[in-house]
């Protein structure tokens, strides 16, 4: 593991933006706009800063990526967590993201009616090839406005887990002061509650 500088200083541009609508939606209109079907089923959109965005297309070590955190996640999660992928979460500030993985207190009956939201999310998970920049930046400063405790970039590009801790800030200025490297050949913590509860090496989801 290699450790890195706060991460306080966040590009001031949005690099979703190329990949936006120039109207901005607040939540509640893009609930409706979901629930008439104006959206397929599975179409690859999620609300971004009010803005919607359309997802990157994902490759064959994306998707082998998360398939292979799924598997190790799903037997290291503890009782009253509940794992989940590509499904949204409902943030503050017009962001309903669906990240790769997202690791969620209560069980499958909980969200029947609602997403989860920032106070139930205990670890979030990205893996990212074509959207790094707007994992890395977009989302990061996204999570760290709603204090998500710990957040991974699982960069298959680098073949590195970025782990994002300590989330502090408001607005542009939010940001993750902590964020460590985590290399082919080193294993991540797994951390929920500020309680480590397994590890997962980097080669074991990189292949």
């Amino acid at each position: 593991m290699s450790a890195s500088a706060p991460t306080t200083a966040t590009p001031p541009q949005r690099y979703y933006s190329a990949h936006s609508t120039f109207r901005k939606f607040t939540l509640d209109e893009y609930h409706k706009l979901i629930e008439i079907g104006v959206f397929a089923s599975g179409e690859p959109y999620e609300l971004l800063e009010g803005n919607l965005v359309h997802k990157m297309s994902r490759g064959t070590p994306h998707d082998a990526a998360v398939q292979a955190l799924l598997k190790r996640l799903f037997r290291m999660s503890p009782a009253g967590w509940d794992l989940r992928s590509q499904s949204a979460v409902t943030l503050t500030a017009g962001n309903e993201p669906e990240p790769d993985c997202a690791i969620v207190r209560g069980d499958e009956n909980t969200y029947r009616t609602r997403n989860p939201g920032p106070a139930d999310i205990g670890l979030l998970i990205e893996v990212s090839d074509s959207s790094l920049y707007i994992d890395r930046y977009d989302k990061g400063r996204i999570y760290a406005q709603n204090g998500i405790p710990v957040y991974w970039v699982v960069n298959v590009v680098d073949k590195v887990i970025e782990v994002y801790t300590q989330p502090g800030g408001a607005g542009d200025a939010a940001a993750y002061a902590q964020r460590d490297d985590y290399p082919v050949g080193t294993a991540v913590p797994v951390v929920l509650d500020g309680a480590t509860v397994g590890t997962i090496t980097v080669a074991e989801v990189m292949g």
